[in-house]
């Protein structure tokens, strides 16, 4: 059991970090919580049963138009939503009431044209186990470890490797200087949420296979900012570690103590955190950002 529930707090921990690193991308270089971003995984976990169920499509398929269409309405809410805001130096509370509003409105959008009823994924990989001496794991927990695992690799190498990835370091560290050493500040954004809504549709398509999809189903990603704080805002690295973590001690909790009591501990952990380690385990102090 020990094992069979490490194993499940390491998937769950893989998606929270997924959803974590799409925040701090976000908050690294704009400096404000992106809180329209658990409706972008919602849509991602529509498009992915659209194209897994309707179309026919293979799974592999469905995550990748998943990620392809996550990223695109990412995209499109940082230009609708974000983009006047930054170009007229909006402080940092306008941006967040700006994504609650959007989240608002996306979750009602698919109310008014879905509906609400609750849609599940075929047991593709829920059915499948791989046992061995006694311990049964299962094959989409592998799978969620597995491809979390190399998503974020992949995230890394490209921002430590490719001239977009070096412009968003820079940018992140700061925008205004970066600008003047030639940076584009407005493509450079655009990857960012290009990024991060492709880590959305990830994390949309597992939500949806490993529970249900429903238009509310994007309020798990407090649990992700919950990571990204004890991590530390901004801090990719602390993202990860702040996801896997909270997964890990949110399944012995579930496990050994009782899931009543799962979101109880979470946030918790959350306020006990900001009293003792206000910056998270590798975040830093940052003066507002002008």
């Amino acid at each position: 059991m020990l094992i069979q529930t490490l194993v499940t707090g390491l998937a769950i921990g893989g998606i929270y970090a997924l959803m974590a690193v799409g925040y701090s991308l976000v908050f690294s270089i704009l400096n404000f919580s992106n809180f329209a971003y658990g409706s972008i995984i919602m849509l991602g976990a529509y498009i992915g049963y659209y194209l897994l169920m309707e179309m026919g499509m293979p799974v592999y398929l469905a995550i990748f138009g998943s990620i392809a269409g996550a990223a695109f309405l990412c995209l499109l809410n940082e230009r609708l939503a974000y983009s006047t805001l930054r170009k007229r130096n909006a402080p940092s509370l306008y941006f967040m009431i700006s994504a609650m509003g959007t989240s608002i409105f996306l979750e009602n959008f698919v109310y008014a044209t879905i509906g609400s009823r609750f849609y599940a994924f075929p047991e593709v990989l829920t059915q499948q186990n791989i046992s061995y001496g006694g311990v049964s794991i299962g094959m989409l927990d592998v799978f969620a470890i597995v491809f979390s695992f190399a998503a974020i690799y992949a995230l890394h190498y490209f921002l430590q490797n490719s001239r977009t990835g070096i412009a968003i370091r820079a940018a992140s560290y700061d925008m205004q200087v970066s600008q003047l050493n030639g940076v584009n500040i407005t493509r450079t954004i655009g990857w960012v949420f290009l990024l991060a809504g492709a880590l959305a549709g990830i994390s949309g398509m597992f939500l949806g296979m490993k529970y249900m999809v429903y238009p509310t189903m994007g309020w798990i990603t407090n649990k992700a900012y919950i990571a990204a704080v004890i991590g530390g805002l901004g801090s990719l690295p602390g993202a990860v570690v702040g996801g896997l973590l909270l997964g890990v001690l949110e399944t012995f909790v579930s496990a050994y103590v009782s899931s009543v009591v799962r979101d109880v501990f979470s946030f918790s952990l959350l306020v006990i955190l900001l009293l003792v380690l206000p910056t998270g385990l590798f975040g830093k102090f940052l003066e507002e950002k002008v």
